[in-house]
């Protein structure tokens, strides 16, 4: 199968916030504000957890896989979209559109099971604590991780083809700031009922089973948890579990309301909202998240900052 549709237009036109031009100032100033922060303090997370000993754990591997991913998530759509709602020029070559729907597709479908993955660690670091060394190996580890990032490669290589694939009929016209699957399937002319049915199962799998998952993990989870006697003890589970929950909402209620109905169905401002929300919102928040609920991460950026500071 050829990756790209020899019958394409030579870009697509992305409408963005044409209908409420109003909306296009604010938006570009959050971007301008959030994308720094997002890349700042993903990159923090990762300095912190490889320079402190303290945090070279399997969680904060994942952590700083999580950060990683992240940084690339949002940068496969943020620099596209600031360049058009601070221009007249609304555009994006086919070629650049076909690049950002795999980036942003692999970035989405392998932070889906990373999240599953960190939830499994927590599970076992509470639920089984005398085995968690021997069952979270370095090897394990990288396995898991590696599992992930190919799993969301194959899911974005193969439904981002298929979807490059329907026929356009000379429409070049975007409903949206970014190119994301949704869009080109609602866009597509012809016969497209196997592209929405095969949309929907993948994304069951990749965001439906992974959700269940999480879920039966924190569901025991806390049954451990009320039977640690020691409050600290409570208190500190509760703190390093409830940031990694906040950060599952936020990522996979945006990711739900917009993959698991039918293309066809979505209204005209949903893919906006949504893409700015899991695509922008949820990377930028995710370190301070992180950060403010978990004394070690704190602890070790306080390190960090004082060292930098006497070394000046």
């Amino acid at each position: 199968m050829e990756l790209i549709n020899k019958s394409h237009p030579e870009e697509f036109i992305l409408l963005g916030f044409a209908n409420r031009p109003w909306l296009e100032l604010p938006v570009f100033i959050i971007l301008l504000i959030t994308y720094p922060m997002a890349m700042m303090g993903n990159i923090a997370i990762i300095l912190v957890s490889k320079l402190d000993p303290r945090l070279h754990s399997p969680m904060y591997f994942f952590l700083t896989n999580l950060s990683f991913l992240d940084m690339c998530y949002t940068t496969s759509i943020v620099p596209q979209m600031l360049f058009n709602l601070g221009t007249s020029k609304k555009t994006i070559s086919y070629m650049g559109c076909a690049v950002q729907l795999y980036f942003f597709h692999i970035m989405g479908g392998t932070e889906c099971l990373l999240l599953a993955v960190m939830s499994f660690d927590r599970y076992v670091a509470i639920c089984k604590p005398l085995h968690y060394t021997l069952i979270m190996k370095q090897r394990i580890c990288i396995l898991l991780v590696a599992t992930t990032w190919l799993s969301g490669m194959s899911y974005a290589v193969s439904e981002a083809t298929i979807t490059l694939q329907l026929p356009l009929c000379g429409h070049n016209t975007l409903d949206h700031l970014v190119c994301e699957i949704p869009v080109l399937i609602k866009t597509a002319c012809g016969e497209k009922g196997a592209n929405e049915l095969t949309l929907s199962v993948v994304c069951i799998f990749f965001l439906a089973v992974p959700l269940c998952l999480i879920l039966i993990s924190y569901a025991c989870i806390g049954h451990a948890v009320f039977k640690i006697k020691s409050l600290e003890g409570r208190k500190k589970a509760f703190g390093t579990c409830s940031s990694h929950l906040i950060v599952v909402f936020l990522f996979y209620g945006p990711a739900i309301s917009m993959y698991l109905q039918p293309p066809s169905s979505i209204s005209r401002d949903q893919p906006k909202f949504m893409a700015l929300f899991y695509g922008v919102v949820t990377p930028a928040l995710n370190p301070f998240i992180y950060t403010l609920r978990n004394k070690d991460v704190k602890g070790a950026l306080g390190n960090l900052m004082r060292s930098i500071f006497i070394s000046k």
